[in-house]
């Protein structure tokens, strides 16, 4: 069998009610002819949307199917343990044009609990932001379900919600149960679980061209939600030119910032997990025994877990999100 190499895959794309046109404007991205798209998944193995492969003699096979026949050396002896032949992490570039829903997401426990398979924690991390534009993350003050309902109720559930002001390279950490909502103007990468499981709360009373409102999850949410406000919601981080900045650190994936002006390299022999890297400015020749790739803002390539040493190689200066998981 002919060993695993760098890997670069061909995005899914997603029409959403809110999505707006800066995955092609901004970074290059050729979807066709959707009207409004929201989403590029650019590496899955959320069930019937693995992406497929595009470089090198693996092309044309989905991302689950390397899992099953490389198994460790794709992915990791321990991760390959615990979370067999789906892929662990998605990662997307989200175009929000319009304010998405007020949502949350459960944890592995309430989700399994549900019989799913697992819950969903995320990271957003701001590509471009337009003055002025904003997010929601978490509450504004703790509040208790029966207030949060009874807010809902009166359409007053903005009042408790925490809005943040955004701007390119912030960072929000999004663990399960915290609400959450993406608002117009926003570009960013999502690095998160595997999961597709989400309970909107709010849709800002809006209605489709029918002149339906979505589907909202109210009594689900319930039990998912942590009512708690905490005292810092963007996470604070420090760049270090030409080394790794660690940004967020969970049970779920680690991920880090290089900022690259000059060629590095990097160790990942004591790593046991592939490494996504996620490239959000300017483009990179990335090299290791195994081949080499450019990546440019907007793409993302997967190295293997048999990774050892990997070169880096600014064309123009380039900011990557480096992510993998440490079990």
């Amino acid at each position: 069998m002919h060993s695993i190499y760098p890997l670069k895959f061909k995005p899914i794309y997603l029409d959403k009610i809110w999505g707006g046109q800066r995955i092609k404007t901004v970074l290059g991205h050729d979807y066709g002819k959707l009207p409004n798209c929201g989403e590029a998944w650019l590496i899955s193995g959320y069930k019937d949307m693995n992406t497929e492969v595009i470089n090198g003699f693996l092309a044309g096979n989905e991302l689950n199917e390397l899992v099953e026949i490389y198994m460790d050396e794709l992915v990791g002896e321990k991760i390959y343990e615990k979370y067999g032949n789906e892929f662990p992490i998605l990662v997307k570039i989200i175009d929000a044009a319009d304010w998405l829903s007020v949502q949350v997401h459960p944890d592995d426990e309430l989700a399994m609990a549900r019989g799913m398979r697992g819950g969903k924690t995320e990271m957003w991390y701001i590509i471009d932001a337009e003055p002025g534009a904003q997010l929601i993350s978490g509450f504004s003050r703790s509040t208790n379900r029966f207030e949060y309902q009874s807010l809902l109720q009166q359409k007053r559930l903005p009042e408790i919600l925490n809005y943040e002001n955004v701007s390119a390279g912030d960072v929000f950490f999004m663990p399960a149960g915290r609400i959450h909502a993406l608002g117009p103007g926003v570009l960013l990468t999502e690095i998160q679980q595997t999961s597709d499981t989400t309970y909107r709360i709010y849709d800002w009373d809006r209605v489709d061209s029918e002149g339906k409102s979505r589907e909202l999850h109210l009594e689900d949410a319930l039990d998912a939600i942590d009512y708690n406000a905490y005292p810092e919601y963007k996470t604070q981080y420090s760049i270090l030119p030409n080394r790794t900045s660690h940004i967020v650190k969970c049970p779920y994936f680690n991920t880090n910032l290089l900022k690259l002006d000059k060629s590095v390299e990097k160790d990942y022999g004591y790593i046991d997990s592939f490494i996504i890297l996620v490239a959000t400015a300017g483009m990179c020749e990335i090299k290791t025994a195994q081949g080499s790739e450019t990546l440019r803002a907007g793409e993302a390539l997967l190295l293997p877990a048999i990774t050892e040493i990997a070169q880096f190689r600014p064309l123009i200066p380039s900011t990557i999100l480096e992510t993998y998981i440490d079990l």
